[in-house]
Order: structure tokens, then C-alpha cells, then sequence
């Protein structure tokens, strides 16, 4: 079983302390690690490895409901822009990562802090110290349910 595929079954057991809502076509979950604060990924609910292999209709609920999730990211943490990724090179399930950015949020050389999120050093952004205590996820899982509410 892929790796996403076990998360959505964690949801499903309430046992993914990650997990905010349940939409239509997939799963919005806060990341494991904040570096970015607000990190959030929306997993399918098709175990389908492209966009082009999913039926139309579901292609395009799913693509909408993506949009409506970073929308609410964005307003629950306060972004002054947004990055999305949808790799699979790592786990071909679909997912897209949901990168809330703001001025400053990676340290470069020569670019006042701006840049794609993978100029971070991954070794920073995945580590131990980037994971919210169970206040702050709580607290970060409340502001991006609020505002997904809002707008669905």
C-alpha cells in the first residue's frame, strides 16, 4: 500500500492527527512539518497516478476543491502568495502540496528571502523542529477548517 493511501486509511480510523475535513473528492490534511506555517497537502480519494486519469468530472471537482483549499489556506495563514505542487515522483498517488508563502520564508543569497520552496534545504524543512506541538496544530487545523467552511 502506497504511503498516501495509508494516510487516508488513518483518516478513516481517526487515527491522522493531520486530518481537517473530508471533501467530495479528497482529504485536506495540515502538513507533518511547518517551516512554511500553514503547509497543507489535499490527497485524492482515487488512488490514480495522473490528473488525465481521472473520469472529467471528478478530474474537475477535484481540481476546484484544490483551488477552494488553497484559497482557505491562504486566508487562514495570512499568505502574500501561493505555491502549488503536484510531483508524484516520490508518491505517485495524486496529491498537491499547498505551500503558503510569505516574504522572507527561505533564507537566499542575493534575493531578499524569495524563491521556490525547494531552494529551503530539505534536511531543515522536514526536521523535527518544524513539527507544530499538538496546541499549535490544533490551533492551525481550527483556522483552515473555518475558513474552508467559509467558502464551501
Amino acid at each position: 500500500m502506497c504511503f498516501i493511501c495509508e494516510r487516508i486509511d488513518m483518516i478513516k480510523s481517526n487515527t491522522n492527527p493531520y486530518f481537517v475535513k473530508e471533501l467530495e473528492t479528497g482529504y485536506v490534511v495540515i502538513g507533518d512539518n511547518q517551516h512554511f506555517k500553514g503547509y497543507t497537502l489535499f490527497l485524492c480519494k482515487q488512488h490514480k497516478t495522473e490528473l488525465f486519469y481521472l473520469e472529467k468530472d471528478f478530474r474537475t471537482k477535484f481540481l476546484e476543491e484544490m483551488s477552494i483549499t488553497a484559497q482557505a489556506v491562504e486566508n487562514a495563514f495570512h499568505a502574500e502568495k501561493m505555491n502549488y505542487e503536484c510531483l508524484g515522483n516520490g508518491e505517485t498517488h495524486l496529491h498537491w502540496h499547498l505551500f503558503p508563502r510569505v516574504s522572507g520564508d527561505i533564507e537566499t543569497y542575493g534575493n531578499n528571502g524569495k524563491g521556490p520552496v525547494w531552494w529551503y534545504p530539505m534536511e531543515k524543512m522536514y526536521s523535527d523542529e518544524n513539527r507544530p506541538s499538538d496546541t499549535e496544530l490544533n490551533k492551525m487545523k481550527s483556522q483552515l477548517l473555518y475558513e474552508l467552511e467559509k467558502l464551501l
